[in-house]
């Protein structure tokens, strides 16, 4: 099974943010960092705002920052956004026509319980668990020169969070 580019971008995105935070990131920085299109990031960004992960703000000064502590931010959940369909394999091929196998297949509920069990993993793991090592994932990507090493305290939906 692979990640749509959606989701690894998604993941790219949540995953700088969360290391640059307190202070916003913009796509620009995001697309320089890993090498990325400027126009599919824009769409990752904004689903994300519209589902409540990110902060956004437009215009000059603008970018976007977590909504929610990076502990709160399921793996699972920001892949499940990313992909079409939760499936391995889609036994219709159209409306009208469907694979001649399939009252008798055992292949697609073996690989259902797969990407269940992959789902499964995904959701036991939150985005705090990508950025164990903030520092050096920093230093290996270049980013966020101007982040301090002394943690500061900001604010998630209520609850207080310290980064």
């Amino acid at each position: 099974m692979q990640l749509s580019a959606y989701s690894d971008y998604a993941i790219r995105v949540l995953m700088q943010t969360a290391l640059c935070r307190p202070e916003r990131t913009t796509v620009a920085e995001v697309a320089e960092t890993f090498g990325i299109s400027r126009h599919h990031l824009v769409k990752v960004v904004h689903d994300l705002g519209r589902h409540g992960y990110l902060a956004t703000q437009r215009g000059i000064g603008g970018g976007f920052m977590l909504a929610r502590a990076p502990e709160a931010i399921r793996l699972g959940d920001i892949v499940r956004l990313g992909e079409e369909s939760d499936t391995v394999i889609d036994c219709h091929e159209s409306k009208h026509r469907f694979c001649r196998l399939l009252p008798a297949c055992q292949l697609k509920g073996i690989l259902d319980e797969a990407a269940g069990a992959f789902f499964e993993t995904l959701d036991r793991h939150t985005l705090a668990d990508l950025i164990r090592q903030p520092s050096r994932m920093r230093a290996a990507l270049g980013i966020c020169r101007t982040q301090t090493t002394a943690p500061s305290r900001r604010r998630y939906s209520g609850a207080e969070y310290e980064i």
